[in-house]
């Protein structure tokens, strides 16, 4: 039995629920939603069209069209007009929830759309869960798991690339690259099974070769979405951006010249910075998660060795890395230290672009020479040149970060991406079951023991759309959801 016939045998799964849709805000609009069987009688029981207020008659929203909206007014348990409204009536299970649903626009003030509510929660709804009207949709089988997380990115995207990959999983983009694999799964399975039992109908031979080629192409497949994750995770919740360099070297200027305004305190004594300061910068149609730290150097001074260790920590979790050098000066011992540091990330696959800072003094170091520096002789990152004091090459830099990022590339052939955490893991999951079937075709194996590992395939896809998932991970999906929705 799956989740959606387990919620189909509870009590709590008829209930009617209601809650408020819109932010809790003062507004010019605010939305009421109601979902469920009562939806139709508890409108009735509120709303009031202008000419059936005027007769002293209840006016039945479930005899409307399905699809409807009209002008009326909710009233009070004393018949007394609490606002104008325009109400909607969407029929099961032609709306967002598949089930009855009313929707009451009311005028966008915090009391009246709680007035409102309060009203509908006395005539028998219960307030709604975080994300349960989405998980309705999911259980009635409207939109499988991954379109239902998909609703919670667009609302929470802070880019132009975030909104588009939500969009296109919502529609159903990683839902129908999903279901086409598993179809060819579940046809070798059958096949296989079919061969077994009936083998003068069904001949196995040369079927494993056959069988290689399919799976050669779905681990390609698989392989190609699993690459593409990480960038698309990084644009999609925003690059985590850490600045290292040594002391005085600009780092906290350049925070301030990217965020437009004085988050850091910047002073001619080094080491003024002592722990790491976050801000969320906004560059273009990316999105940085900026992390400003320490000067990294020697020091006696305690406090300032661990503002140093919480710099090194947060380029152990970083995206990206802009090291900062100060142009002004001869490169120093600290700064062959952090190329070291450099070097050892960018081996590990973390992006790096080095920017040799205040270009408005006069300059004593070369991109030529932070080439030469022997800890970057296997790998150089990016270099170039800026002043973080008059904002001199930081349109270069925003450049050098889309390229690092392969930015344009994965926004052209960003249709089908894996954001999320449990989709990268199940996609993880089903190549390893295939490759597991492609290395006993290899062996030489029976064709019955490709069935096992087929089977965990078919599984491991079928947890992005949400079959076979356990009843704590679905609550637990829909409990991060805003309320309303």
């Amino acid at each position: 039995m799956n989740i959606r016939e387990q919620a189909a045998g509870t009590d709590r799964s008829e209930d009617t629920i209601a809650a408020i849709a819109t932010a809790m805000s003062e507004a010019g609009i605010g939305i009421i939603r109601i979902s469920g069987p009562e939806a139709a009688r508890i409108g009735s029981d509120l709303y009031r069209s202008p000419k059936a207020l005027r007769e002293g008659r209840r006016e039945e929203i479930g005899a409307w069209t399905p699809g409807t909206i009209r002008f009326g007014y909710i009233l009070d348990e004393n018949g007394e007009v609490i606002d104008e409204v325009m109400l909607s009536w969407m029929k099961a299970p032609h709306s967002y929830t598949t089930r009855d649903t009313v929707e009451i626009n009311t005028h966008g003030g915090l009391f009246v759309m709680q007035r409102v509510l309060e009203l509908v929660l006395s005539r028998g709804a219960r307030l709604a869960e975080p994300g349960e009207f989405t998980k309705q949709a999911f259980l009635g089988g409207r939109i499988d798991l991954a379109r239902a997380e998909a609703v919670m990115d667009l609302i929470s995207a802070q880019s132009e690339f975030a909104r588009k990959t939500s969009m296109s999983q919502l529609r159903g983009a990683l839902s129908e690259k999903v279901r086409d694999l598993r179809a060819e799964i579940l046809y070798e399975l059958a096949y296989i099974e079919s061969a077994l039992d009936d083998p003068e109908n069904y001949s196995l031979d040369g079927y494993p070769e056959r069988l290689d080629a399919i799976l050669e192409r779905q681990t390609a497949a698989l392989g190609d979405l699993l690459r593409g994750a990480r960038d698309g995770r990084i644009l999609q919740e925003g690059i985590r951006t850490v600045i290292l360099g040594r002391p005085n070297a600009g780092k906290s200027s350049l925070l301030n010249r990217l965020a437009g305004e004085e988050r850091a305190i910047v002073t001619e004594i080094p080491g003024t910075t002592r722990d790491i300061l976050r801000e969320r910068i906004r560059l273009g149609d990316l999105v940085l998660l900026l992390t400003d730290t320490a000067g990294i150097r020697s020091t006696g001074d305690v406090i300032e060795e661990i503002g140093v260790q919480r710099a090194r920590k947060a380029a152990e979790e970083a995206d990206l890395l802009l090291w900062i050098l100060d142009a002004a000066q001869p490169l120093t011992e600290e700064d062959h230290e952090i190329a070291g540091m450099i070097r050892d990330k960018m081996q590990e696959g973390i992006r790096c672009i080095a920017l040799m800072n205040k270009q408005d003094l006069e300059v004593r170091l070369t991109k030529e020479q932070i080439l030469a520096m022997p800890e970057l002789s296997e790998c150089a990152p990016v270099v170039l040149s800026c002043s973080a004091r008059t904002g001199e090459g930081i349109d270069a830099l925003q450049e050098a970060i889309r390229d690092q990022l392969h930015a344009d590339r994965i926004f052209m052939n960003s249709e089908v991406l894996l954001t999320g955490i449990r989709h990268r893991e199940a996609a993880q999951e089903a190549l390893t079951a295939l490759q597991l079937v492609r290395g006993s075709i290899a062996a030489g194996v029976s064709e019955d023991f490709y069935t096992i590992d087929l089977m965990n395939a078919y599984k491991a896809l079928g947890r992005i759309l949400g079959e076979d998932v356990e009843d704590d991970l679905v609550e637990e999906i829909f409990s991060k959801f805003c309320m309303g929705k």
